[in-house]
């Protein structure tokens, strides 16, 4: 119990602060779209993550730095790039508002009803991925965690068990919490108000891995 309350604790600790994951998971959220695959593809890379840190992967990433480099820069580009997408979005909308009942129905003055659609699985759980595995935090992470983890000796795996528990809690709340959000966001202006927010915080994360 006491391992599994400390991977419980220390998973919320690593996973609830505001990052380009969370951002993405978000909006995903409050348009309705593929809520419940974002969510799977985030609670289950975190698992993988977390189970190979505890088997021994974070000594590999402790003696081989130069991975934890390579990934920082492939992960600013990704951040930068959807920033700035997001940045495009905030800028000039293009009719994304969400309705409150069903999904994205609300189509604002001047946008066509085809400007409002519902994007196919793959990129959207692509953008997913990258923004989960081209995250160089996840790696110093992944350390921790296997640091951490070995501390338990026998019981790590209850340590890992608390951990992977914390992801399945959180991305599920704010995943499917964050549709509540919809009555908020009716009006395009909301929308832009989002993406902004959203554009904010990935360029910000993007530059700061940009400049160490």
């Amino acid at each position: 119990m006491p391992a599994l309350l400390s991977g419980l604790g220390l998973g919320l600790s690593l996973i609830v602060a505001i990052g380009a994951q969370n951002a993405f998971v978000l909006r995903q959220g409050v348009r309705r779209e593929h809520v419940a695959a974002v969510a799977l593809a985030c609670m289950l890379s975190d698992a993988v993550l977390i189970t190979l840190s505890v088997a021994g992967v974070g000594a590999v990433l402790a003696a081989a730095p130069w991975l934890v480099t390579v990934v920082r820069w492939a992960g600013a580009a990704f951040l930068v790039g959807y920033g700035l997408l997001a940045a495009r979005r905030a800028w000039r909308p293009s009719g994304a508002a969400l309705d409150a009942g069903t999904g994205p129905a609300t189509v604002p003055q001047g946008a066509t009803a085809t400007a409002v659609r519902i994007r196919p699985l793959a990129p959207v759980l692509a953008t997913c991925l990258a923004l989960t595995w081209l995250n160089p935090h996840v790696y110093l992470d992944v350390l921790l965690l296997g640091t951490i983890g070995s501390t338990h000796g026998a019981n790590r795996w209850w340590f890992a068990a608390g951990c992977v528990a914390a992801s399945v809690v959180w991305f599920a709340t704010l995943a499917f919490g964050s549709r509540l959000a919809g009555r908020w966001l009716r009006s395009p202006r909301a929308w832009q108000v989002l993406d902004g927010g959203v554009a904010v915080t990935m360029l910000v994360l993007g530059v700061g891995l940009l400049v160490g």
